[in-house]
C-alpha cells in the first residue's frame, strides 16, 4: 500500500510516501525567512506552502520511483495549526483524492507526533506514556492503542517550546529559540540560578508562564535601564532556564510512570530534539526499567512521514473521511477517540 502524506500546519511544507510500511521519501522544505520577523508570519507561510507543495510532491514520487497513479491512500494534516497554512495542504490533498478517486484521511497533527515513534526500528509497546513537547503544545498522554488515547495532563498557559522561544528573545538570541538556548546552555552553568518549577492542582499539568516571568524578572532586577547582559551571564541564564524547563517535564513523567502500568515511554515533538531533555528522559526510563523510544531528529519536528503513518493506522482501523473535512486551528476535541 502506497500512502502519500502532506504536512503544512505551520512553517514547514513536507511530503512523504510510505510504501508497505517502508518510508520511501520524507521531504521537508523549511521557511527560514521567518527568523527575520522573530516568529512565523501566517500569510507568508501560506504563500510559501502554495509555491512548494506540488514540486515537493513530484520530488517525493520521483525519489520513491512511483507515479501519482500508484498512490493508494492520501493523507494530510487537518489541524491544529495556522488556518491558512493548513488549508493549502489539506485542499491540495483533497483535490488529489477527488481527481485520482483514492481514499482520503484527515490527520490530527498531534496524533501524528504521538505515533511518530513507530517510524523507528525500535517501536513503542502499548500501553505507553507519550510526552508531546512542541512550540504550541505540551501534553502527557496514556496511549493504550492506535485508537485509544487518554490525556493525563496539558499546559495551563505556555507550551514548553513557546517558553524557549520567549526566553531566547529576552536574551537576544532570536528565533527559533530552542536550538539557540540549547547551544548557549552548553557553555553555561545550569546550577548558577535557581528558577522555579510550577506546582499545579492538576496532577499531571504543566505551566511555563511563571518560569518565563522569573527569567524576565531576574534580568530586569540585575540589569536595569538597559544595561548590557554579560555574555557568560546569558549562558548561565540559558542553562538554568533549560534545566528548570526540563525538570518540570520530568517530574510529571515520573508521576505517570509510578501511577500507570506501561511497557514503554515515548518522547515526541519538536522540543524532543533538545539534547538535555533526551538524555534526562533516557535516564528516567532506565531508572524505571522501561523501554524508551525517541524519534530521530528528522521526525521530531513537523514532517509528513508521521502524517502518512497516522493516516494509515486510522485507515487500517476502518476510519474514512470524505472531502468535507475542515481544518481546525486548535486542538479542542479533535482527537480521534480520546478519553
Amino acid at each position: 500500500m502506497n500512502v502519500l502524506g502532506i504536512e503544512s500546519s505551520c512553517d514547514e511544507t513536507s511530503v512523504a510516501i510510505l510504501s508497505d510500511d517502508e518510508l520511501k521519501a520524507n521531504l521537508i522544505a523549511s521557511q527560514d525567512f521567518h527568523a527575520d520577523f522573530g516568529g512565523v508570519v501566517p500569510e507568508l507561510s501560506s504563500r510559501a506552502h502554495l509555491q512548494i507543495v506540488k514540486p515537493l510532491m513530484e520530488q517525493a514520487l520521483k525519489k520513491s520511483n512511483l507515479d501519482l497513479s500508484d498512490i493508494d491512500l492520501i493523507t494530510a494534516t487537518a489541524g491544529p495549526g495556522l488556518i491558512g497554512a493548513l488549508l493549502v495542504g489539506l485542499t491540495f490533498a483533497k483535490g488529489l483524492s477527488f481527481s485520482l478517486n483514492k481514499p482520503f484521511i484527515a490527520v490530527n497533527h498531534i496524533e501524528g507526533h504521538i505515533f511518530s515513534g513507530f517510524l523507528m526500528k525500535e517501536k513503542p509497546e502499548f500501553p505507553y506514556i507519550a510526552l508531546v513537547v512542541s512550540g504550541g503544545h505540551t501534553l502527557l498522554l496514556y496511549v493504550k492503542s492506535f485508537t485509544e488515547i487518554m490525556q493525563l495532563g496539558t499546559t495551563v498557559d505556555d507550551a514548553v517550546g513557546e517558553a524557549f522561544d520567549k526566553v531566547s528573545k529576552m536574551l537576544g538570541f532570536g528565533y527559533p529559540g530552542g536550538p539557540k538556548i540549547q547551544e548557549t546552555s552548553e557553555k553555561g552553568d545550569e546550577n548558577k540560578i535557581s528558577f522555579p518549577i510550577a506546582e499545579l492542582k492538576g496532577q499531571y499539568d504543566f505551566s511555563y508562564s511563571g518560569l518565563k516571568t522569573a527569567v524576565l524578572r531576574f534580568i530586569q532586577k540585575k540589569y536595569k535601564n538597559g544595561d548590557k547582559i554579560p555574555e557568560q551571564v546569558k549562558k548561565d541564564i540559558a542553562a538554568s532556564f533549560q534545566k528548570a524547563a526540563v525538570n518540570a517535564l520530568l517530574q510529571n513523567c515520573k508521576k505517570a510512570l509510578n501511577d500507570f502500568d506501561v511497557n514503554s515511554i515515548s518522547l515526541v515533538g519538536g522540543v524532543a530534539a533538545n539534547k538535555k531533555l533526551r538524555n534526562e528522559m533516557i535516564k528516567l526510563a532506565n531508572d524505571h526499567n522501561k523501554k524508551i523510544v525517541i524519534p530521530d531528529f528528522e521526525f521530531c519536528g513537523d514532517n509528513a512521514a508521521m502524517i502518512a503513518l497516522r493516516g494509515k493506522t486510522l485507515y487500517d482501523a476502518g476510519i474514512r473521511n470524505d472531502l468535507s473535512a475542515k481544518p481546525y486551528p486548535s486542538l479542542g476535541e479533535n482527537y480521534f477517540n480520546i478519553s
